[in-house]
C-alpha cells in the first residue's frame, strides 16, 4: 500500500513541477484553468510517447509490420484511458489543489531535487521514444511485410 502511495504522490509531484513551469512561462496568462489543461495535455503526451515507444519496441522484437492510423481502436483508445485516468486522478473535484499546497511547503533544497528528477524523466522519455524509432529504422521492413 505504500508504493501505491508513493507512486500516486510521485503522479502528483510530476504534475506540481510541470504545472509550475508552464506557470513560470506564461506569467500565469490564461487563468488557473487553462495552465492546468496545459499540464494534462504535457502529461497526456508523455504518456502516449510511452506508450509509442513500448509499441516500437514490441514491433522491433515481433519483427511484425503494422501500419496504424487514427481511426483504428488500437490507436485512439488507449488514448481515451489516458485521457480520463489524467481526467479523474488530477481534475475530478480539483485534486491537484491540495497536492499542490502540500508541495509549496517542500523545502527549496527538496524541490529543486525531485525537479531534476521529473527534467530526467521527461528527457528519457523523449529519447526513449527517439531511440525506438531509430531502431525501428535500422530493419529492413520489406522482407516482413
Amino acid at each position: 500500500m505504500k508504493f501505491i502511495k508513493f507512486i500516486k504522490k510521485s503522479y502528483y509531484y510530476f504534475f506540481y513541477k510541470i504545472y509550475h513551469s508552464i506557470w513560470y512561462t506564461s506569467n500565469a496568462f490564461g487563468g488557473e484553468s487553462l495552465i492546468s489543461s496545459k499540464t494534462s495535455l504535457v502529461i497526456l503526451a508523455l504518456e502516449t510517447w510511452g506508450l509509442f515507444s513500448l509499441t516500437n519496441y514490441y514491433t522491433i522484437y515481433t519483427k511484425t509490420f503494422t501500419e496504424l492510423t487514427i481511426s483504428m481502436p488500437v490507436v485512439y483508445i488507449p488514448c481515451i484511458i489516458l485521457f480520463v485516468f489524467n481526467y479523474f486522478t488530477i481534475h475530478y473535484k480539483d485534486k491537484w489543489k491540495q497536492y499542490n499546497n502540500e508541495f509549496d511547503n517542500y523545502s527549496k533544497r527538496k524541490n529543486r531535487i525531485a525537479g531534476w528528477i521529473v527534467f530526467g524523466i521527461i528527457l528519457l522519455i523523449i529519447s526513449n521514444l527517439i531511440y525506438s524509432f531509430y531502431l525501428m529504422s535500422e530493419i529492413d521492413w520489406s522482407k516482413y511485410r
